[in-house]
């Protein structure tokens, strides 16, 4: 019988990345199809495959955070972690579907719930309307083992723009960039100490007598920005440093009015974590400011902002919402999402002794990252969940890497879960 690896791998091979995984979408029908199990397939391009009568609903994301080179992946293996060159791996939440995968070659009777564009903004979750049979639901996309997940933060992504004029400037040109920074998931590694490039960027430029021509930065919302570049005019040479690339290059284009300002939000924006949570020892609330853009002369500023309670995360958007205004912009909040309230229950207290006796160990936990637990708790109210999931280090960014006996280990107390409920 073909592995989770393997599966993996194949999995790898389809491209994947957020609002482009029709591909996948296409090939998990016809898998489940091909191995008898009823599929449903919604407006949202959520994948409901099923057999029988199931108590248990296992759930996971098809789509992926392409950073890099992909959805061109190639995967390696070095001590023990399996890798991918130059790009984000999947296993965020790749690893998942592969176990799935496994379990529907073996015939069993479960409903597996695999729904769309989690990754930017729990799109699918939000628009499931499938009538699923299950009293329980085990989520996989979590991301350290021998842990059970019975919580999550809800999120928001907070958008501000703002038009600036244009004017000559026959100042010297320079391009200053920042480049090569590990990056990270902008709510899990949020409190890991991971430089962000715009801040960087920012902080270097503000003490500086320059004119902004342009600046773009980031890769995505839920990702620490890992690179950025400004376009500027000086007068005086401008030098750069360890880790701030200055060249100095032929421009005639204009430099933004204003300017400046952008520099200043920039530098004066409270990135990473602004409270934390010390029952769990993790962020209570986050916000990453995640993407820069100056094209056509509208600055756009994109951040993603993290909390554990419905409070939490109204006070930290309505902060944010303020910070943006006091400087003029135009702000909105997209793609808002709930938190998931810790709650212990028999379903909690079954995945827990599974785990316990595959590693030995365990804890229940709550992640500062949106799991979809919090939506689905939401539209399924009866319904009993956790989340458990392999060991998986730096998700988002192309560092990604996740543990091959981790993946086994899991998958065994993920069995020991299905053998309790059915």
């Amino acid at each position: 019988m073909t592995t989770i690896i393997e599966y993996f791998k194949i999995l790898t091979t389809i491209p994947h990345c957020s609002k482009e995984a029709d591909r996948l979408m296409e090939y998990l029908a016809h898998f489940g199809k091909e191995r008898g199990y009823e599929v449903e397939i919604d407006s949202a391009k959520n994948i409901l495959i099923s057999k029988g009568r199931p108590e248990l609903c296992l759930q996971a994301h098809y789509d992926m955070v392409c950073m890099g080179k992909a959805p061109q992946i190639e995967t390696y293996e070095e001590e023990g972690w399996l890798k991918a060159k130059d790009s984000s791996l999947g296993a965020d939440n790749g690893m998942a579907i592969a176990m799935m995968m496994v379990l529907m070659e073996e015939g069993r009777e479960l409903e597996f719930l695999l729904t769309s564009d989690e990754e930017i903004g729990l799109i699918g979750a939000n628009a499931l309307s499938f009538a699923l049979q299950s009293k329980y639901m085990l989520n996989l996309d979590s991301e350290e083992e021998a842990e059970v997940y019975i919580g999550c933060a809800g999120g928001a992504d907070i958008v501000a723009t703002k038009p600036y004029a244009a004017f000559r400037d026959a100042r010297p040109a320079y391009r200053v960039s920042v480049s090569g920074l590990p990056g990270g998931h902008s709510g899990v590694d949020i409190d890991k100490g991971i430089p962000n490039a715009l801040k960087i960027l920012a902080g270097y430029l503000d003490d500086k007598k320059i004119g902004l021509v342009s600046l773009e930065g980031g890769e995505r919302r839920n990702s620490i920005p890992a690179k950025a570049t400004a376009v500027v005019k000086s007068d005086t040479v401008l030098q750069g440093n360890e880790i701030v690339q200055v060249e100095a290059i032929e421009s005639s284009e204009a430099i933004l009015y204003g300017g400046d300002e952008i520099i200043a939000l920039m530098k004066g924006f409270r990135h990473g974590v602004q409270a934390m949570n010390e029952a769990f020892k993790i962020p209570e609330r986050s916000i990453n400011l995640a993407i820069v853009s100056t094209t056509g002369g509208i600055c756009r500023i994109e951040t993603s902002a993290r909390a554990m309670s419905a409070g939490g995360l109204a006070h930290i958007s309505d902060e944010t919402v303020q910070f943006f205004e006091s400087y003029g912009y135009t702000v909105k909040i997209e793609d808002k999402y709930p938190s998931w309230k810790p709650e212990v229950n028999r379903f909690t207290e079954i995945v827990y002794e599974s785990v316990k006796a595959v590693f030995g160990e365990s804890r229940m936990m709550a992640i500062h990252a949106g799991l979809e637990c919090g939506v689905i708790s939401q539209k399924y109210p009866a319904m009993q969940l956790a989340s458990i999931g392999p060991t998986i280090r730096y998700p988002h960014s192309t560092r990604e890497k996740v543990g091959i006996d981790s993946v086994e280990k899991s998958f065994s107390a993920l069995k020991r879960v299905i053998e309790a409920v059915s």
